[in-house]
Parts: C-alpha cells; sequence; structure tokens
C-alpha cells in the first residue's frame, strides 16, 4: 500500500485538495497522511485545521512555520522554517509519494524537503501562469516534481514545454471543482446561520449582494490598505450589502486587514459582515448566488467559471491566468471597480464554463498515484 502524505498550510491548499484527499483516503491501495502548517493552523486565519478534522480526515502532524509580521521579510523566514521542519515529519511518517498543492511559499518548503530526501513529488495546478511571485514558486516546483496534475489544457502544455515527460504529465481538472460539482448537488442548509460566525451585520441572502476576497500582492507590497479602501469605497457605492473575507498569510496581509479594521471604525462598515473563514460548501453556495465576487482571489477565475458566477478581478494578482468570460478585469481605482460592479450586477449569472475541469479530478489523482510505476526520481536535464 502507497502511503501518499499531503502538507496543507493554508484554507485555500485544503479546498484545492480536499477531493483528492478524499478519494485517496478511500483507495484500496492508498494510506492516506496530513500535514497541517502555516496559517491551517492559527486562529486568525480561521483554524482550517478544524474543518479537516470534521470532514473525517486524521492529522499525522502538525507544523509550526508561520513567523508572525506577514512582510515580505517573515514569509522568506516561514518557508525557511517549514524547510527546517518538514524534513524531520517526513522521515518519520515515511511517505512513498508527497502531494503538494499549487504556489504558497509551504508548497515551496514542501517540495524542497521531499525532493532532498529523494521522496517522489506529485504537483497538482502546476503549468498555469499568473501575477505575483506565485507563478515563480509554481513553475519552480513543477521542476523538483516528477508527477503533474495540470487543472487545464494549456498548462499541461507549458509544463511539457518546461521539459516535463509528457507520460508523468495527467491533464485531471481542480480538485477544487470537484467540490463545487458535490455541492451545488446538494440542496443548501439555512445559510442564515453563518451570520452567527463573523462580525458585522446580518444580510437578508434572499436579496442582491456581493462577495469581497481580497488577497495582498507580494510584489505590491506595502499597497495593501489603499487597495481594500478602494474596493470597499466601490462596494459601498453600488448600495448593495456585502460579505467581506479575510485575507489570507501572504505578506502585505496585515495592510488588508488593517484597511478593513479602520474602514469598520470609521462607521463605514454598515450592511457588511466579515469572516477569517468559512466553509467550502458555505463559500461554494455564496458564490451561486451573490450578485457578484469582487476582489482578486482565484475561486472567481476557477470556481466561478464553472458556477457561472459575475466576477470582478482586481489588479494583477491573477493576470494571465485562463479565464471564462465570466470575469471583468480592472485596475486598483474606485471608479473603474464602481463601473465593472454595476455592469456585472445587471448582468446576472453566467453559463458554465469547465475550462478547469469537470467534477472528477480527485478519483483520477488516485487512480494515478496508485497504479504509476515509472516515477523517475532523477529529474531529465533537459537544454
Amino acid at each position: 500500500m502507497r502511503k501518499v502524505c499531503v502538507v496543507l498550510g493554508s484554507r485555500a491548499n485544503y479546498s484545492s485538495i480536499k477531493s483528492a484527499m478524499a478519494a485517496i483516503k478511500a483507495h484500496p491501495e492508498l494510506e492516506l497522511q496530513v500535514v497541517a502548517g502555516a496559517s491551517a493552523l492559527l486562529d486568525r486565519y480561521g483554524t482550517v485545521v478544524d474543518l479537516v478534522e470534521k470532514d473525517g480526515f486524521e492529522i499525522a502532524a502538525r507544523v509550526y512555520m508561520l513567523i508572525e509580521g506577514e512582510t515580505l521579510t517573515t514569509m522568506a523566514k516561514s518557508t525557511g522554517l517549514g524547510l527546517l521542519e518538514l524534513p524531520a515529519v517526513l522521515e518519520r511518517l515515511k511517505p512513498d509519494i508527497v502531494l503538494t498543492v499549487g504556489d504558497r511559499f509551504e508548497t515551496m518548503a514542501t517540495a524542497l524537503s521531499a525532493a532532498y530526501m529523494n521522496i517522489p513529488i506529485a504537483h497538482t495546478m502546476g503549468g498555469e501562469v499568473s501575477g505575483t511571485i506565485d507563478e515563480s514558486i509554481r513553475h519552480a516546483v513543477t521542476k523538483f516534481a516528477h508527477i503533474h496534475f495540470p487543472a487545464s489544457d494549456d498548462a499541461k502544455a507549458r509544463i511539457i514545454q518546461l521539459g516535463e515527460r509528457e507520460q508523468d504529465v495527467y491533464l485531471v481538472g481542480c480538485p477544487r471543482i470537484d467540490s463545487v460539482a458535490a455541492t451545488l448537488a446538494e440542496a443548501p442548509s439555512d445559510l442564515s446561520k453563518v451570520f452567527d460566525l463573523g462580525v458585522g451585520d446580518a444580510i437578508d441572502l434572499g436579496k442582491p449582494f456581493l462577495l469581497v476576497s481580497q488577497h495582498p500582492v507580494t510584489t505590491e507590497y506595502g499597497e495593501g490598505i489603499e487597495q481594500i479602501t478602494r474596493t470597499l469605497e466601490a462596494v459601498r457605492s453600488t448600495e448593495l450589502p456585502a460579505i467581506v473575507l479575510w485575507p489570507n498569510a501572504d505578506a502585505g496581509s496585515d495592510d488588508i486587514a488593517k484597511g478593513i479594521r479602520i474602514w469598520r471604525e470609521r462607521g463605514k462598515a454598515k450592511h457588511m459582515h466579515f469572516f477569517k473563514n468559512l466553509p467550502t460548501a458555505t463559500y461554494v453556495h455564496l458564490m451561486a448566488r451573490t450578485a457578484c465576487l469582487v476582489g482578486n482571489s482565484s475561486s472567481g477565475v476557477r470556481e466561478g467559471a464553472y458556477i457561472g458566477t459575475p466576477v470582478v478581478n482586481i489588479g494583477t494578482r491573477q493576470i494571465g491566468r485562463r479565464r471564462g468570460h465570466n470575469v471583468m478585469d480592472v485596475p486598483h481605482e474606485t471608479a473603474a471597480i464602481a463601473k465593472a460592479l454595476r455592469a456585472q450586477i445587471d448582468h446576472g449569472r453566467y453559463e458554465m464554463d469547465p475550462i478547469y475541469g469537470d467534477g472528477k479530478a480527485g478519483t483520477r489523482i488516485a487512480d494515478v498515484l496508485a497504479t504509476k510505476s515509472d516515477i523517475q526520481i532523477q529529474k531529465r536535464i533537459t537544454y
């Protein structure tokens, strides 16, 4: 039986790999090991590890690797701390394969640890282009990985162009779409109960509302307060209530959080409700109901295309990433954001555009991990 170790470092990590974890756990030829670390362990990011355990996954190890501050320096140091801590965990668990997700700093630490320990690496969501440091990390991890699970056909082609063997690249779709498809197939619970969590005014979800999900852009460090303020000003100009999510743990998140707190302290948060974290199913149902998702989250590009959610994508964080017809791109300017919001609100829902998969990625990933025998530990050098 092959032991597959999944390292989770954030709420985005978890939603991006949950269906594959479930498929691995259920597969008779595989044993799932879950390592939780970084912001997934911290209360101020919603203690994602509690959601993981509630979903029935056992945590094999916890790695505290996030240094306070969320600056460019602490982000680099957190990567180094992960590289110090993870090898001991991998040595104890002795996985046959390490499955790592996407493009975050903990992904880099995971890939480097496994590579130096001669443990085969499987990587999801590689080959995509986007803004900030994420793209560089994503492509770097591709070169460390031995098995590739891209989410879209253009990403698959890019991985092969990077010199990876075509027989090691499996177009499976995005595991996040699996969760979306499963969630949408179920009747939603009473979503009004979600307002027992978070802070702010309760919102009538039977009427139009906005969903705000904005994260720091590491290459624009120091501009977070101004950027989130412009977004909130545009949201307020629509006169629609809004659900506002807390940023992730990247460098600059304190600026985004500070901007939100200043907004609230100045009494501008009428008809707004703020959350540190939301269960994946709740977030999906909110995306299916919202008049528009605004911010710079990849969920607008990925899940939004499948759901048909109108999206206003702000700035450079998702630049170059393949998107559907549901996305309008705007700069960090209040007037431009407000204009796009009004256009998307007037447009309404979009047709489903499954550019990131059909909802079966997790099962495909588990099947490949269970059956693939030709795993090259020694990476070929391609010129």
